[in-house]
Formats: C-alpha cells, sequence, structure tokens
C-alpha cells in the first residue's frame, strides 16, 4: 500500500495488530523501544523517495537538496515543540552529540562547577569528569536522587543543593577575583531509572540561582506532551526522535541560546569579532558528510504519528500500558513498581519493576551480560537493567522470561553470599527500565 494510500485508509486500533506497521522479527517481543526506538514502515517507505535524490545526483542532494529538506523540516520541528526562534533548533545526530556540543563549547575556568545527577546518562556524567580531569580542572559535582521519592522534595533538595553550590562560588569569587559559572545537566526523563523529573521547575530554580541549565531530553519529545520550549526557557534543549517519534535513526534537535561553535567545527564558523549577524544554523547545517535523510524523516514521523490520531491519543494508550504492565510483570516477579505514588507522577511511558535477585548478588557488568544474552538471544525479548540503590500479555511473556533467567543466573553466578547461605526473597534493586542508550 503506498503512503497516501494508508493516510486515507482508517488507523488500526492499538496493541499487536500494529506489529504489522513495523518490520519487527514475528519472534521478537519488542518492550525495549527506549534504547535506539523503531521505524515505522511508513516511515521507511516515506524515507525511500530521499535516499533516490541522494544516489541519483549525489552533488544536487547535498549541495543543494538536503540544505532545504533539512530546513523544511526543522521549522516543522521547531513548531512541535513551541521554539520561540526556528533559527535557534538545529538537528544533531543525537542527545550525546549535542550535549558534547554543549559542555565542551564552555570555556572553563578555574572554580567553576559542573552538576550532573546520579541518574545521568553514563556517557554524559564521564563527559562532565572529563571535562573536571582536563586542565583547568572545574569541579564536577554530583547531585543524588534517592527513590522512593516525589517531585516535591526532588525541587526543594535541588533548590537547597544549588544554593550551597552558591555559596561554594562565593568564596571562590573572594579568591579568583571573578564570578565562577556553574553548568548544571538536567535529565528531564531519566533513563536509569526511566522516570520523569520536575526539569521545568528545575529549571526556574537554575534562573534564580543563575545557574545554566543543560537539559538532557533524549527522551522528551514523543513522550512528552504539548512541549513549549519558549515558555519553559532552558539554556540549552538536546532531544532524541529516533527514539520515541519514530524518526529513523540516528536524528536529534538541539534547541539552545547561546553557542560559540559546532563540533566538529564547521566551514561556515565565524570569528565573533567578524560575525555581522546570527550564523548557527549555517554551521550546523554542513559538518561533514553524514546522512541527512534521518533528519528529514522527523516529519515523516509526525505524518505517521498524526494518522495515528496524534500525541495525545498515543501517549494517553502508552501510558496506560506502561501503568498496566508494570503493575502486572511486578505481580509475575513477586516484587515492585518504582513509582509507588498514586498519580504516577514519575512516569510518562517507561516503567521500572524490581527484579527478584537477592541483595547479595554482585552488580558486576557480566551478570547484566549475561541476563542480556538469556533474555535478547535465547527468549528474544529485552527490558534494560540498572543497579539502584535504595499490551499487558507482551509483560506476562517478559516476566516469565526473566524469572527462568533469574534463576539461571543464580545458579551460573551463586548469590554473592557466603558459601552455603540460603538464597532469601529480599531482592537487589536492580530495576528493569526501557534503556537510554543514543
Amino acid at each position: 500500500m503506498s503512503q497516501n494510500a494508508l493516510y486515507q485508509s482508517p488507523p488500526p486500533p492499538f496493541g499487536h495488530q500494529m506489529r504489522k506497521f513495523f518490520a519487527f522479527d514475528p519472534d521478537y517481543v519488542n518492550i525495549n523501544h527506549g534504547s535506539y526506538g523503531s521505524v515505522p514502515i511508513a516511515v521507511e517507505e516515506a524515507s525511500k523517495q530521499y535516499y533516490a535524490l541522494v544516489e541519483g545526483n549525489p552533488d544536487l542532494f547535498h549541495r543543494f537538496t538536503a540544505i532545504d529538506l533539512v530546513r523544511d523540516a526543522r521549522e516543522r520541528m521547531a513548531k512541535f515543540i513551541g521554539v520561540a526562534d526556528k533559527d535557534e533548533l538545529v538537528f544533531v545526530p543525537n542527545a550525546s552529540h549535542g550535549l558534547n556540543n554543549v559542555l565542551r563549547s564552555f570555556i572553563w575556568e578555574e572554580g567553576d562547577i559542573i552538576c550532573s545527577f546520579n541518574t545521568t546518562y553514563d556517557s554524559i556524567s564521564r563527559t562532565a569528569q572529563y571535562i573536571a580531569d582536563l586542565p583547568p580542572n572545574p569541579i564536577h559535582s554530583p547531585f543524588t536522587i534517592t527513590f522512593p521519592t516525589t517531585h516535591a522534595e526532588i525541587i526543594e533538595a535541588w533548590r537547597a543543593y544549588l544554593c550551597s553550590l552558591n555559596e561554594t562560588r562565593a568564596q571562590a569569587s573572594q579568591k579568583l577575583g571573578r564570578r565562577p559559572k556553574i553548568v548544571a545537566i538536567i535529565d528531564s526523563i531519566a533513563s536509569k531509572p526511566g522516570v520523569l523529573l520536575p526539569w521545568k521547575e528545575m529549571v526556574k530554580v537554575c534562573k534564580e540561582e543563575d545557574v545554566w541549565g543543560v537539559i538532557d531530553a533524549a527522551h522528551s519529545i514523543g513522550q512528552e506532551q504539548d512541549l513549549n520550549l519558549a515558555e519553559i526557557d532552558p539554556d540549552f534543549w538536546v532531544t532524541n526522535c529516533h527514539k520515541w517519534l519514530f524518526a529513523k535513526r540516528a536524528c536529534g534537535l538541539f534547541n539552545q541560546h547561546i553557542l560559540r561553535a559546532p563540533f566538529p567545527t564547521s566551514y561556515a564558523y565565524i570569528s565573533p569579532n567578524d560575525r555581522k549577524g546570527p550564523n548557527f544554523v549555517e554551521q550546523f547545517e554542513w559538518n561533514g558528510t553524514i546522512d541527512f535523510v534521518p533528519y528529514v524523516s522527523a516529519s515523516c514521523a509526525l505524518d505517521f504519528r498524526e494518522w495515528l490520531g496524534g500525541e495525545k491519543v498515543i501517549n494517553e494508550y502508552c501510558h496506560r500500558i506502561a501503568i498496566e504492565g508494570g503493575k502486572r510483570l511486578a505481580q509475575i516477579l513477586e516484587t515492585e513498581v518504582l513509582d509507588q505514588d498514586q498519580d504516577f507522577q514519575f512516569t510518562l511511558n517507561m516503567v521500572n519493576v524490581a527484579v527478584p535477585f537477592p541483595p547479595t548478588i554482585s552488580s558486576e557488568f557480566k551478570i547484566e551480560m549475561a541476563f542480556r544474552k538469556k533474555l535478547l538471544i535465547q527468549r528474544k525479548v529485552f527490558p534494560a537493567f540498572l543497579y539502584h540503590s535504595g499490551k499487558v500479555e507482551d509483560f506476562e511473556y517478559l516476566g516469565k522470561a526473566m524469572l527462568e533467567a533469574c534463576k539461571e543466573i543464580l545458579e551460573e553466578f551463586g548469590d554473592g553470599s557466603e558459601e552455603g547461605a540460603p538464597i532469601t526473597n529480599q531482592m537487589k534493586k536492580l530495576e528493569i527500565v526501557n534503556d537510554g542508550s543514543d
């Protein structure tokens, strides 16, 4: 069926009938949409016309056609997320790429502070540490969230934390004779655990405390409804369109207010001393040869989502399935979901459920890798995992597969207790999430 004919027909009901609109292996049970996303067949088909243009005349496409197509897609995405100025929004390969553009663009000085969270995506927290390891060695200061908690408690702790950082900054100011900067990396939706954080309120606190707010919104677009970045006004905001929005990989968006130069540096870079106006967009239009079709596919993804019924319909369904599926999975595993609040303030379309391991079991990567193999390769289903201190039939299949895998893991690796000690019914806080990989 052609794309036009498809969109003139009524959409299917959500659930297993939607599988035929994706290219999943018939034996694979797709639980984890947060790592790499899944491209609908309609989006893939719509993208083929652009690949034909690429190969039909590579010079024409890369020198002219791609620029126009990407600009049109960027304008549509700007309206979708409520950006005040479309020329402060550009495409990037993924959120990690965009965040590195931000963090490596700051001119770091002695006494500066870079703040990450214990929930920050690993590569980004390591980027912060890498920056702190280089002269002039700004301070890397992690902020810790321990679950269970509430949004109100996080906001209160965040305010107190930034106040303490400002006290440190004030002391440094007297010594250095200048005021150091504080840069905070904030998840909108963390990936491990997969929870919605009160990032909009945290941005307000950053502004009150004169702190740069860098929002890692890798999971936001396609999950968070009614985004209005013009109103929220973060300093930097980066998301992935290939996770929840159904764009092709790799496709991200980067919204900002100030940036010196992209990475890699573009041919369009102009020294600030020589600039006669902004050239932010031009610098991101060509940073080297890449596949530009995924950027264009973001617009194709919006077409598909509109055909399905739009953001409200899609996300209400996904949220309900996450809640119901999480409860059913916890029931099968005889454990608990992480978000115990009645209004599920931490849960959008990702759910976190504890795994029935004893608390003594090792958190070594080899055990996680064994879990991956037992589920993904042997049983063709995969949830992401993390160690944290402190439709529903698919969830039932996952639960049974996990129980079998847990038993095999304990038989192979032991429970980590002293030899001969019985395995208890207590559980290690190994949470199941939709992974946040780029």
